[in-house]
């Protein structure tokens, strides 16, 4: 290997003489050097212990960077290499920390000596192969820091190239940073290079004024929160929290208030800034930004130094959200997009719990007959299938009886008329037959407590009973549901617990106490629906 060392560097000058001498017709010359360094690259990444490999990819950098950092090399060369030359060498940010280095001072010395427009579709470019092609985030880094340096570079048009950059470096970085572990060196050195686009972003809009910058200021919103949302996914609180600090200080620049976006009015607002009236499949680029919307409050809601950092009074909008039945189910609707997703971790799933317990604790207002309801019926549907699978998979015992707290919290806040659809919505579309039974005895207590309403001497609840008559849910409906139960419309026997479903969700161990019985059997859906509280 040492013998090859020796050999490897008069054969790039060879390669660099002839290239700097065929200014009419460098092809040829490119060919080879490209050729050159994917050999020299293959060598150094198939024996990554082996420091002669190492070094001569090292060396071959370096001559490169000083090939074309001299003052002699004419332009149109310059020109001609850039457009492979930056790919190239990007793919050694893997080799090692001082090939990563020079790999990007190459990409920065072609960014001040070509065209910032022609640099962009290259960097972009070479962002662009198939994802399974990307070896590792070691190439991804020197064009993200490139790209960043690009921006600063532009003259004009710079939120529509900025535009065009932003979703090429989402699909690249979501991509890597799911395969890569927190202890991984890659996972800072790639996070540390998007955070390095948001500050160019940032920079890029205090220059401008007017409505070029508005629309940049948005789409750096978008950019902060769908990289809020990749830098959680499938990664320890405690090696995220450093960029989620990092992004939070962007909130008051762009304007994300904790309000606004908890309960996605800041989002829908911002996403329309960016994306024109023909332009929707834009935000299937950006489809995370609800995740980083919703847990960058719940970062917020787990430290008090990240809501220091986005400059923000929770506490103030806890207590609005309490108050505000519909800005409270437009974050409850939020919310699943932290407590549905596998790829989250389940620290973050339990503050959004304790947050939904937060905002939904004491005497919040209710109003029975709500007319915006329907809009937002879905995305509350949504939210408790997802507190579901907090209840049924989450292995902390708390975690699950604050679930199952919160979810009884949340059917509580949906109108009496339409309580019973939302009911009759999770026990159909409900794979889990101990659920199934959960959700049954709820609407066992709802029947109790109509029947309280109908019959009893308490004659509030009988005002309220006779001025809202069409509120009542339920005998008929009832007893329709537990036929479909028994007698399921496609045939067959109905779905009763099996054993291992049934242990666990009936073991005192596993179970909020509240949904604790006996091992389920068929019988105890009569039980639950027919036997007094």
């Amino acid at each position: 290997m040492a013998d090859h060392l020796q050999q490897s560097s008069p054969l790039l000058q060879e390669i660099l003489n002839s290239l700097s001498k065929s200014v009419d017709q460098p092809q040829s010359s490119e060919s080879e050097l490209t050729s050159f360094l994917d050999s020299v690259l293959d060598a150094a990444l198939s024996d990554p212990d082996n420091e002669d490999a190492e070094t001569n990819a090292f060396q071959a950098l370096t001559e490169i960077h000083n090939f074309i950092s001299s003052p002699s090399l004419d332009q149109a060369i310059i020109d001609s290499i850039s457009f492979e030359l930056p790919m190239a060498v990007s793919k050694y940010g893997g080799v090692s920390e001082r090939c990563l280095e020079v790999a990007e001072s190459i990409i920065d010395r072609f960014i001040s000596l070509c065209s910032p427009r022609d640099m962009l579709s290259i960097l972009c470019e070479a962002l662009a192969p198939p994802i399974e092609t990307i070896r590792d985030s070691g190439y991804v880094a020197p064009l993200l820091n490139g790209l960043s340096k690009v921006f600063l570079s532009l003259q004009r048009r710079h939120f529509e190239q900025v535009k065009v950059a932003v979703p090429i470096i989402v699909k690249v970085l979501k991509a890597r940073s799911l395969e890569l572990e927190d202890e991984d060196p890659e996972f800072k050195n790639l996070f540390d290079r998007a955070m390095s686009v948001a500050n160019s972003i940032r920079a890029v809009c205090v220059k401008l004024e007017g409505g070029a910058n508005d629309k940049l200021r948005a789409l750096l919103g978008l950019y902060v929160l769908q990289i809020m949302a990749l830098v959680s996914m499938n990664h320890k609180v405690s090696s995220s929290q450093p960029f989620v600090l990092q992004l939070s200080s962007f909130f008051p620049f762009c304007g994300l208030a904790y309000l606004g976006v908890i309960t996605g009015s800041v989002v829908d607002i911002i996403s329309r800034t960016v994306v024109g009236e023909d332009e929707d499949d834009y935000m299937s680029n950006l489809s995370d930004v609800k995740h980083g919307a919703s847990l960058s409050v719940i970062w917020g809601h787990a430290s008090d130094e990240v809501v220091r950092a986005a400059e923000e009074d929770l506490a103030s909008v806890r207590d609005e959200l309490k108050n505000n039945q519909t800005e409270r189910w437009q974050a409850v609707g939020m919310l699943k997009h932290i407590l549905a997703p596998v790829t989250l971790p389940w620290e973050l799933k339990k503050h959004a719990i304790n947050f939904l317990l937060c905002i939904t604790d004491g005497n919040i207002p209710h109003y029975d007959e709500h007319d915006d309801f329907s809009s937002y019926m879905s995305s509350i549907f949504a939210a408790l299938q997802a507190v579901q699978m907090v209840i049924i998979y989450a292995s902390d015992t708390v975690l699950r009886k604050n679930a199952f707290e919160a979810f009884k919290r949340i059917l509580a806040d949906i109108p009496t008329s339409q309580r019973f659809d939302i009911l009759k919505a999770l026990i159909t579309k409900s794979d889990s037959s101990s659920m199934i039974a959960i959700l049954l005895d709820i609407v066992k207590g709802e029947m109790h407590k109509e029947s309280r309403h109908r019959l009893g001497n308490d004659e509030v609840l009988q005002a309220q009973y006779k001025s809202h008559p069409h509120t009542v849910l339920w005998t008929p409906n009832v007893l329709a549901l537990v036929e479909m139960i028994l007698r399921p419309p496609e045939g067959g026997p109905p779905s009763f617990p099996k054993d291992s479903d049934a242990e666990k969700l009936t073991t005192p161990e596993r179970c909020p106490e509240a949904i604790y019985r006996e091992p389920i059997t068929s019988g105890f859906y009569l039980y639950v629906l027919w036997s007094q509280p």
